[in-house]
């Protein structure tokens, strides 16, 4: 997935792909609370029915893959790829859980939630209401 053109991607890297776009957002920040961390970690294991020693390591290796990745085009291509449309707006869902974990709403977090949920080809109207719905069950 670091490649410069990288291969597609099978189930196992498109999950590993939202593990690691999870993790980009919220390192967004400069700031990677635990909070966010824990939220990850819930994600993970309720989307994947995961247990915590698989989700601990799926979450470890997407940081590893987070941090040599050279944009997040990658990421979001391989969940368009795999993730029917009518599905993707639980992505965007998530993702918003992982901005709003701590509490607060950054600017560089929603930035990067800007160009993040075009990508996976959702538009800003869904995003927002994806957001509010995450907000409502906070």
């Amino acid at each position: 997935m670091t490649a410069p053109e990288p291969d597609p991607l099978d189930d196992g890297d498109a999950r590993l792909a939202l593990a690691a776009l999870l993790v980009r957002i919220a390192r967004a920040d400069g700031d990677y609370a635990r909070e966010e961390i824990a939220r990850i970690d819930k994600l993970l294991a309720s989307r994947y029915g995961l247990g915590p020693f698989e989700v601990t390591k799926l979450r470890s290796e997407a940081e590893q893959l987070e941090n040599e990745a050279p944009d997040t085009v990658r990421f979001t291509r391989a969940i368009k790829d795999a993730v029917p449309y009518e599905a993707r707006s639980g992505i965007v869902e998530a993702l918003w859980e992982i901005v709003l974990a701590d509490g607060e709403r950054d600017h560089e977090e929603d930035a990067l939630m800007r160009l993040v949920a075009p990508m996976l080809g959702i538009n800003d109207r869904d995003s927002a209401l994806a957001r509010q719905r995450v907000e409502r069950r906070a």
